[in-house]
């Protein structure tokens, strides 16, 4: 019995040996748990995304709203079926409205000059970009990216433009204008004297930071003076009509006046020219779904192909290194399109003094400039 005994156990051990081996072999299918797993929780099915019809955006109108509607919005239209309304005004009268409206902006899209930007960001109007959201912005000129909330999307320049047939002698630098020969033959804005205020300190030794360097130089300019501006429409009629020849004007509309055969030279002052940026900012406040087809407006606005439509119908700079001017504008004074362009061509008043000083040079100018 004892023997038998024996046997049974040895055959019990050989058992549980070769059932251990057995789930250590390679390849081995793991046991089966002893509980099945729970199975997870119905989850809520996600709200879909809030449908945005349309945006508004703000900005200049005529010409600029104009264009903007056909090379911009109707392909962000085409591309997400989203609708695109507008604000229309000047650049005061708007930041004036975004001001009244902080926290709930009436707007989505704020296109402004650069400095004047720098107001909406000091005034906590505008959003903070997320650039990984415009792919397009990789492509862009570093004096595209005025800031951390504003990016450019074309740029001009004022300079000096005259009537060659009218003004018989060269001009090719800032400090002919002070030439007697030119006596009562300027015209300048007074809404915005930035431009020759500044010049006027270069040459004297300052620039924008040290503006009172040139204050006595520009007073002896207004025996040239002809007469002040205070919209583009003034402008081109001052020079069209030849009671000021010689001109500060925006090259953009300086061009136009060509396209309409009034024979005008645009210069490329040795000095450089003053270039101006307008912008494009999102405005802070907006709900998510909106700011996401803000993002999708801007990237819209910065694309190759619509900066190279942007580009012939304002006769501008464009800001995407990618994009290609027209023939006709490759060259042109005032139409920056290339790095060189940009450091050999262009003075870029610092945007932070501008915006501080704005009121302060445009009371000092019409004191001593315009008044007397």
């Amino acid at each position: 019995m004892r023997k038998v005994t024996g046997i049974l156990l040895v055959i019990l051990l050989v058992n549980v040996l070769i059932v251990g081996l057995a789930g250590c072999a390679p390849g081995a299918q793991p046991a089966p748990t002893a509980t099945k797993a729970a199975a997870p929780a119905p989850t809520k099915a996600a709200a879909p995304a809030p449908k945005v019809e349309s945006i508004v955006v703000s900005t200049w109108g005529g010409n600029w709203k104009d264009t903007l509607d056909r090379e911009v919005s109707k392909r962000f239209t085409a591309e997400t079926g989203i609708k695109v309304e507008y604000e229309v005004g000047g650049t005061v009268d708007r930041l004036a409205k975004a001001r009244a409206a902080k926290g709930k902006p009436q707007v989505d899209i704020t296109l402004t000059t650069t400095h004047m930007g720098r107001l909406y960001i000091s005034d906590d109007l505008f959003e903070k970009l997320d650039l990984s959201k415009i792919p397009n912005s990789k492509d862009l000129f570093k004096e595209a990216v005025r800031s951390d909330y504003h990016l450019g999307v074309w740029s001009y320049v004022y300079t000096i433009v005259y009537r060659p047939d009218l003004i018989k002698e060269n001009i090719t630098s800032w400090a002919d204008l002070w030439k007697p020969e030119f006596k009562g033959k300027i015209g300048l804005p007074d809404f915005d004297p930035s431009h020759i205020i500044v010049m006027s300190a270069l040459l004297s030794g300052g620039n924008e930071f040290q503006w009172e360097k040139g204050q006595e130089k520009l007073k002896a300019l207004k025996p040239n003076i002809a007469g002040f501006y205070a919209t583009d429409a003034q402008s081109q009629d001052l020079l069209k009509t030849g009671n000021a020849p010689i001109e500060v004007m925006l090259s953009i509309n300086a061009f136009h006046l060509k396209e309409q055969g009034v024979p005008v030279k645009i210069v490329d002052p040795k000095e450089k020219a003053v270039v101006g940026i307008d912008t494009v900012a999102i405005m802070k406040g907006i709900d998510p779904a909106r700011r996401e087809a803000a993002y999708k407006y801007i990237n819209t606005m910065l694309d190759k192909d619509v900066q190279e439509k942007l580009a012939a119908s304002f006769k501008c700079g464009v800001m995407n290194m990618k994009a290609n001017l027209p023939p006709e504008l490759k060259g042109q004074p005032g139409v920056l399109a290339t790095p060189d362009d940009w450091k050999t061509k262009a003075y870029l008043i610092d945007d932070g003094q501008r915006a501080k000083m704005m009121s302060a040079w445009k009371e000092w100018f019409n004191r001593e400039i315009v008044a007397k």
